[in-house]
This record gives structure tokens, C-alpha cells and sequence, in this order.
């Protein structure tokens, strides 16, 4: 039962990482009009760096991939990792957000955490 409820919350935690992944792409998403003037700054700046937005939309796709197919669940949460942290750290200018961003990343250390033998090898002498 355990693995059936892992699979399911892998299942839609990937395909919202390629949704917003693919978004960066093809911007298929409107942006809300009563965003803060702070964020519309702060994203302003990201759109400014040409290969910032390409490159997290790619660690996004290639994440969620990563992360629907339990063989290489593991290598897709750290992937995810790092653009858990900038979401979280975005969240903070406007904090309507983080609710549904603290929600991801509870379920991206679970799978961490599920996947901890995975990453043994690594930290062994």
C-alpha cells in the first residue's frame, strides 16, 4: 500500500515539475495580473540571464521525468532538489505561495528519504 501511495505523489510531483518545466518553455501559463511589483522585478531579472529560465525548465522536465519512473526516482529528487530550494526561496518575497511550495518539498525530502540507501554509496568511506 505504502509503495501504490509513493507512486501516485511521485506520479503528480513529476508531472507538476514538467507542467511548470514545459511552461518555461512555451509559456502556456498566464501570469496573474495582481502579482506583487516585487516579484514582477525579481522575475524581470531571471528573464534578463537568457539561459537561467531554459536551464531550471530543463532540470524541471528532466526531474519530473526522473522522478514518475521509480528506478531512477532517487537521481530525479536530487535534480529536483535545487530548484526546490529557489522556489521556496522566491516564495519568501510573496508568501501566498508557500503553502503549496513547503507541500513540494515535503514530498521531495520524502522521496529523498525513501531513496536514502541509494545515496550510501556516495557518502562512505
Amino acid at each position: 500500500m505504502k509503495n501504490k501511495i509513493l507512486f501516485v505523489v511521485c506520479l503528480l510531483f513529476g508531472l507538476m515539475f514538467i507542467n511548470a518545466g514545459l511552461n518555461k518553455f512555451f509559456n502556456y501559463m498566464p501570469v496573474p495580473e495582481d502579482m506583487p511589483e516585487e516579484l514582477m522585478k525579481l522575475f524581470s531579472a531571471f528573464m534578463a540571464i537568457g539561459w537561467l529560465l531554459p536551464l531550471v525548465g530543463f532540470a524541471e522536465i528532466l526531474g519530473g521525468i526522473l522522478i514518475i519512473i521509480p528506478k531512477t526516482r532517487a537521481l530525479g529528487a536530487v535534480v529536483i532538489f535545487p530548484v526546490m530550494i529557489g522556489i521556496i526561496l522566491t516564495n519568501t518575497v510573496e508568501l501566498s505561495g508557500m503553502p503549496i511550495a513547503l507541500a513540494l518539498f515535503a514530498v521531495n525530502l520524502w522521496i529523498i528519504y525513501e531513496n536514502r540507501h541509494k545515496y550510501a554509496p556516495m557518502v562512505t568511506k
